[in-house]
């Protein structure tokens, strides 16, 4: 046996066949080694006896877990059993094994959607890899645990426990926060402060300084002011300690946070709808002939009379006729509102003209990669505005949600509670300036119909200390 550093390490064989010998002598010891190696949020599983190689991982009963799991593109993939072909869809995973000095990639993991039950497992995660946990992950035993580490490379990180070991035994007798199958554990050294409770406690804190200057934070770290009227997440961003990113990783310990202005904290009313993805349509007209040939069958001029402008404009609901400004209306096809499941993974939420041709359309498989970016868990805060100067006050009512799902949004959609909102503008006469923002949005008291999980969290009356 080697020991390494503050960890235990020990050749995967065992020679005396007793068993699988331990890489990690404690819990604390894996999850200090998984942020060494950059994950920055970490969740356990408990295998069932299923939950194998040969059965690969279940990952549960809906398509939640994409929002946790960073993927490849979904595509479909060909599988030829006992003689028949069937179509399954599938996504990579950039998947390694750690051990206690090293990690050792996994070509060939997959995440398997089947969309008729609907469930997700896990696949390939032994082949093709120098080192893989083979004598945790090939057996039916009870109690064995699956360590995953998230890094905001998208890479993962996997650690097998047996059912004897150490780090086993204390992910079993913990009571850990769940996120659908997941257990969600510590991504900090302090193993009794769970991420909520520390998103919590900041945001009580922030609660209670008050009106806070509006203000930006660098990408250096230094918090600068910002005059913008956008400034209400920016402000709230810096008191978080979150430089403002492109990507789609959560803001703070796996939490997305959202601000929203409201006119009061008596009634919490937001002024504006939540604006949920704006995706570009990946087919029909718009895609096949551009922008501006687009804008001029289907768009309008503009209505307060600025010249050389066209715009595109409107709310589509699913159900509702033809708009009249456009002639188009929005359809769904691939899915069943009734059982709630995926009919045809390829199918549509498309834009149709009364001559039933597709104006524009977003596939299922597109739209699920920009619906994925969406985070497990989410926190939307309130805020006030005033000035001179400008200046943010943020609570004391945060909406935490939790379980997001691509399903959930497709049910939204086909109900109407989910509704495309573009504004689209062709500006300009030879050479036009195209400004492409197509939305698909959704009222703020209805943002819970997204989620399986939700609760409104009263933090002016929370007591910091004992949050942690």
């Amino acid at each position: 046996m080697r020991v390494l550093a503050e960890w235990i390490q020990t050749d995967r064989k065992n020679d005396n066949n007793q068993g699988p010998l331990e890489l990690f002598g404690s819990l604390s010891q894996l999850l200090r080694r998984m942020r060494d190696l950059g994950a920055k949020r970490i969740y356990a599983k408990k295998l069932a006896p299923n939950d194998n190689s040969k059965n690969q991982v279940y990952l549960g009963g809906d398509f939640s877990v994409l929002n946790i799991i960073p993927h490849g593109e979904i595509y479909s993939d060909s599988e030829d059993k006992a003689g028949s072909k069937r179509e399954r869809a599938k996504a990579r995973v950039n998947f390694f094994w750690i051990t206690g000095n090293a990690k050792y990639v996994a070509p060939d993991t997959n995440l398997i959607l089947y969309p008729k039950y609907p469930e997700v497992r896990m696949s390939g995660f032994l082949k093709g890899c120098e080192d893989a946990p083979s004598d945790v992950m090939t057996v039916r035993d009870a109690d064995r645990v699956l360590v995953i580490g998230i890094a905001p490379s998208g890479e993962v990180l996997g650690y097998a426990a047996a059912s004897t070991s150490a780090v086993a035994r204390e992910v079993i007798a913990a009571k850990w926060e769940q996120l659908g199958v997941f257990l969600e554990l510590p991504s900090g050294p302090d193993l009794k402060a769970d991420p909520k409770s520390m998103l919590l406690a900041e945001l009580k804190r922030i609660f209670d300084l008050g009106w806070i200057m509006s203000q930006k934070l660098r990408k250096d770290g230094m918090k600068v002011p910002y005059k913008a009227r956008n400034g209400g997440g920016y402000t709230l961003e810096a008191e978080l300690d979150i430089t403002p990113n492109g990507y789609s990783e959560p803001d703070f310990m796996g939490w997305e946070v959202k601000q929203y202005g409201v006119n009061n904290f008596t009634k919490f009313l937001p002024k504006f709808p939540v604006t949920l993805m704006t995706p570009e349509p990946t087919g029909g007209f718009y895609r096949n002939f551009g922008i501006p040939e687009f804008m001029r069958r289907y768009g309008y001029p503009d209505k307060s009379g600025k010249t050389n402008r066209i715009n595109f404009g409107g709310i589509y609901t699913i159900g509702k006729d033809f708009h009249a400004d456009t002639g188009l209306r929005l359809i769904i096809e691939g899915f069943d509102e009734n059982s709630g499941k995926i009919t045809d993974l390829d199918g549509e939420i498309a834009l149709i003209d009364r001559k039933a041709k597709v104006a524009a359309n977003w596939s299922f498989k597109s739209i699920m990669q920009h619906w994925n970016r969406k985070h497990a868990q989410a926190a939307y805060v309130p805020s006030l505005f005033r000035e001179p100067p400008p200046e943010y006050s943020y609570g004391p009512r945060i909406l935490l949600c939790e379980q997001t799902d691509f399903i959930l949004f497709l049910k939204a959609i086909a109900e109407g509670t989910v509704y495309y909102d573009p504004a689209i503008k062709l500006i300009g006469g030879s050479q036009p300036d195209k400004k492409r923002r197509s939305q698909f949005r959704v009222k703020h008291k209805q943002i819970t119909e997204l989620y399986y999980r939700s609760e409104v969290v009263e933090i002016s009356t929370l007591i910091p200390h004992a949050l942690l």
